[in-house]
Parts: structure tokens; C-alpha cells; sequence
């Protein structure tokens, strides 16, 4: 069979049509692959963000060059009813088609959470939630009882479990995850070597933990440490009174106290170490890694005693006797009343 030949019309036609398509099909291949981000961007998306909020924050902040590629891949690709919650970084130079799959499958870059000089459990609760999703309230919930029990420790040892450090979390990280996370990162750091030298102190994790609590807040000269744990060895070995000035501030309740008074040597309280033998119940703060390395690696020395320099320098001077020790102990008080008259003269003039 013979077909008619095409007019010039129809070859103009089917020409056009070919152009167009083909047009088309390179608008809809940049809509998908051409750079589209144009500026670094980091969106947070909870459980309760829709996709025309994230949407409207990305048009707010101009993240993208072209919106309605985005939203034609994003329709295309169900993008709306997939979204994950979570911390998304988009860089400049991503594609719409990029955006949509990181959107989509929840690809979310971790976060560093850093927490160090922790006293208290609120205080951590606030470093954590500035940082994760979980707020506050739900990482206090770690410290409920029945909680704590479930990780093997009691409310009093349990601030031994949380090694302050950097750690990379998702965002989206629950309370109960960052416990969980904190009790890996405690079995892992008490490994053979560091179990080997508690014992040979004939001491629990726990026990140099509290220890390490106390030295932490004695001094925060780290070449001071390894020589005041030594002290402290020497004191718990010979049956003495550990009478760390710490563990008063802490029975008080008020750890800020620059001078410890007769009145709060006497404050009953198992944590006051003047009063009561040994270790306290547990940490007295949350001790980090330096502090407990230096209880396990303490300096062999027969000193028992020590005091602040009276330069102030935060520096201390050390004593094998006690009469030694008063002598040093006289030179401080001596500085700080010097120190306490010369402010009170500045003010009266």
C-alpha cells in the first residue's frame, strides 16, 4: 500500500510539536536535576510541621531559585504526605530532586552535643534540649527512680553514668535515647584497662566516679589533679575524715560558697565528708573524663593535706603533717582577710 505523502503543514506541525516537546522535557529535566538551592539552609521539621510550612520557609528565606520546581518534583514524588521529622541541611548547589529525596527518606545530618561543667541534673537537662528535640521536661524524666533503676544505678550514683563529652545525635533523638546512648557510651568508656585500675584502688566505677566528683570541684588545674587524688587515696586508706571542702558546699546545698564556716561543718548530712567516713552516697557533680583518669592515675606521694596557695592563683600548697598543713592553711585565711579589708576600704571611699 502506497501512503500519501505528509503536506508541509502536517511536517510543519509534527516539527513544532517535536520543538516543544522537547522543550518541555529540558524544563522538566532542570526542574529535577539543575541547581536549585542557592544558599546554605537548615530546616527543622517536627511531628506536627506540614509540607506547606515547609514550603512557606523556604520561600521566606529565598532557599531556593525556583520554587516551582520544587514543589512540581515534590508533587510529583508524593513529597507531601512522606515528610520526616527531623534536622535537614540543604546546601547551596543541591537539585529540587535532592531536596525531595533528603525530605523524604528522613536522610538527616547528626547534630554535636557537648556538655561539660554539669552540677546538676537540671542543669544537663537544659545543655541537652538547647541541642536536641527532647525538651527538658523529658530529659528529667531520666531521673525518675524507677528509671534510673532500670539502668543499674540509684538516684545518688546515677550522675556517674553520664560522661560529659562531644556526642553526635539526630535531633529528633528521644529522652529515652539519649539515656540509652549515655549508658552505651558509660560501659565503653569503662573498659578493661580503666576496670583493671579501679580494682587494683579496690574501688567500683561508681566509687572513683565520686571521687573524681569532688576533685573536679577542687580544682580545675588539671596538673593538680593526679597529686590531690593521691591525697585523697592516702587519707581513705589511713581512715581518715576525707574533709573535702566540696562535699560541705554540697550538703549545704549551695556549691557556689567561697568560705566554709564552722556552721556548715556541722551540717548533718551523709555527703558532708567532716562528719561522715569514707566516700559520699555518690558524685557530687557530674565528673568528667580528666578528673576520673586522674583518681586512676593518681601520684604516689605521702602528702595528706593541702590548701589553697594564698596567691589566689588556684594553685595549692601541700603538707604531710598537719601542723604543716596549719601553717599553710594560717597564710590563706591571712590573704583572704587582707583581701576581705582592702574591698571594704575601696567601697568606704
Amino acid at each position: 500500500m502506497v501512503f500519501p505523502r505528509p503536506g508541509k503543514t502536517v511536517i510543519i506541525v509534527i516539527a513544532v510539536l517535536s520543538v516543544l516537546a522537547g522543550l518541555r522535557a529540558w524544563q522538566l529535566y532542570g526542574y529535577v536535576f539543575k541547581a536549585n538551592v542557592q544558599k546554605n539552609y537548615v530546616l527543622y521539621i517536627t511531628e506536627k510541621t506540614s509540607f506547606d510550612m515547609v514550603v512557606d520557609s523556604l520561600e521566606t528565606h529565598h532557599v531556593m531559585k525556583n520554587m516551582k520546581a520544587f514543589k512540581w518534583v515534590a508533587r510529583r514524588k508524593e513529597c507531601r504526605d512522606y515528610i520526616k521529622a527531623g534536622r535537614y541541611h540543604f546546601r547551596e548547589g543541591m537539585s529540587a530532586n535532592q531536596v525531595v529525596n533528603i525530605l523524604r527518606s528522613g536522610l538527616q545530618e547528626p547534630v554535636n552535643l557537648t556538655f561539660n561543667n554539669i552540677r546538676t541534673p537540671e542543669q544537663l537537662a537544659g545543655v541537652v534540649s538547647r541541642t536536641l528535640l527532647a525538651d527538658s521536661l523529658s530529659i528529667m524524666g531520666l531521673f525518675d527512680r524507677e528509671v534510673i533503676g532500670e539502668y543499674g544505678f540509684t538516684p545518688e550514683t546515677f550522675p556517674a553514668m553520664f560522661i560529659p563529652n562531644t556526642y553526635e545525635f539526630y535531633w529528633t533523638t528521644t529522652a529515652r535515647q539519649f539515656g540509652d546512648r549515655m549508658k552505651k557510651e558509660y560501659d565503653a568508656f569503662w573498659n578493661e584497662a580503666r576496670l583493671k585500675k579501679a580494682a587494683e584502688l579496690n574501688m567500683t566505677p561508681v566509687e572513683v566516679a565520686t571521687l573524681a566528683s569532688i576533685l573536679q570541684e577542687e580544682t580545675n588545674k588539671q596538673s593538680e589533679k593526679p597529686r590531690i587524688a593521691g591525697v585523697y587515696l592516702n587519707r581513705l586508706r589511713k581512715g581518715m575524715l576525707l574533709q573535702a571542702d566540696p562535699t560541705v558546699k554540697f550538703a549545704v546545698g549551695d556549691i557556689t560558697l567561697r568560705r566554709i564556716l564552722h556552721r556548715h561543718l556541722d551540717t548533718d548530712s551523709p555527703y558532708n565528708t567532716y562528719l561522715y567516713p569514707g566516700l559520699p552516697p555518690g558524685p557530687i557533680t557530674f565528673p568528667e573524663i580528666q578528673s576520673i583518669d586522674a583518681v586512676l592515675n593518681y601520684e604516689t606521694h605521702n602528702l595528706y593535706y593541702f590548701c589553697a596557695r594564698e596567691d589566689f592563683s588556684g594553685y595549692h600548697n601541700f603538707a604531710r603533717t598537719h601542723a604543716e598543713h596549719e601553717r599553710n592553711a594560717a597564710r590563706y585565711h591571712a590573704a583572704l582577710d587582707s583581701a576581705w579589708r582592702a574591698r571594704r576600704e575601696a567601697r568606704e571611699n
